[in-house]
């Protein structure tokens, strides 16, 4: 399969499984546009089982590289109800076009956005009446379980934890240690489920072993860069892919 790959192919999955490793080795949200290359890189349906391989080897090294960081608390206020979404994501897979989910997350990505930036106006006003939200169960309840079903259907969670762990206002290590925790548990939820659906198979994994070296890769380079981010710009350009990212999906 691998001798089949144009070099049109190589070049997005290469970049995007780069991308993947850079956002779990410790600079999250440059990942974001990852799941798209892969879908135009190859048919949709395939690059979500092709992509889930290169995922877990990004985060197996972030896991190795910020065990320590990680707020175990909210690691389980999102975990099980994003398992609750993927089982949903996985009972829908068949039944929702590439086009009705990117446009429903992409919609939802720009809309918690809109939430957040108004809640810091609110905040410099000298009064936020949603101030405890973000620390609330039906909070992360809702988070976790809409992250569940876009990371089983299009690998797309990602700016959702992102959000959830900016909201509550986790300092830069945290968040990072959190959020690999968080997401190695929960691809490795989905392994069997997109083994059922045929979406994983013995010639998907040889192409998903070899992006994961690049996704390696980037994961190794990606502490380098963090250790020179504050932690404004950091959160800076958290946000700033994570727009990226929505707007990706309602314009793919």
């Amino acid at each position: 399969m691998m001798l089949d790959l144009t070099w049109q192919q190589w070049l997005l999955a290469g970049i995007g499984a780069f991308l993947i490793g850079l956002s779990k080795g410790g600079l999250p949200g440059v990942g974001n546009i990852s799941p798209l290359l892969f879908a135009s890189a190859f048919a949709a349906r395939a690059s979500v089982g092709l992509l889930l391989p290169v995922l877990i080897a990004g985060d197996i090294c972030a896991v190795l590289l910020y065990r320590r960081h990680a707020e175990w608390h909210y690691v389980w206020r999102l975990v099980p109800w994003m398992m609750l979404g993927v089982l949903g994501g996985w009972l829908l897979f068949d039944y929702l076009s590439d086009s009705a989910v990117k446009n429903i997350i992409g919609v939802t990505i720009l809309g918690m956005t809109v939430w957040q930036v108004w809640r810091w106006w609110m905040q410099k006003s000298g009064h936020d009446p949603l101030n405890n939200v973000p620390q609330s169960r039906w909070f992360s309840r809702i988070i976790g379980s809409t992250a569940g079903v876009a990371t089983m259907v299009a690998n797309a969670a990602g700016p959702f934890g992102q959000v959830y762990y900016l909201s509550i206002g986790l300092p830069k290590m945290a968040f990072i240690g959190t959020g690999a925790w968080t997401f190695f548990i929960i691809n490795i939820f989905k392994v069997p489920l997109q083994v059922e659906l045929g979406i994983i198979n013995f010639d998907s994994i040889g192409v998903s072993a070899v992006f994961a070296c690049f996704s390696v890769l980037g994961a190794l380079v990606a502490p380098l860069v963090v250790k020179r981010i504050k932690q404004e710009t950091f959160q800076r350009l958290v946000w700033f892919f994570v727009i990226v990212a929505g707007i990706k999906l309602l314009w793919s």
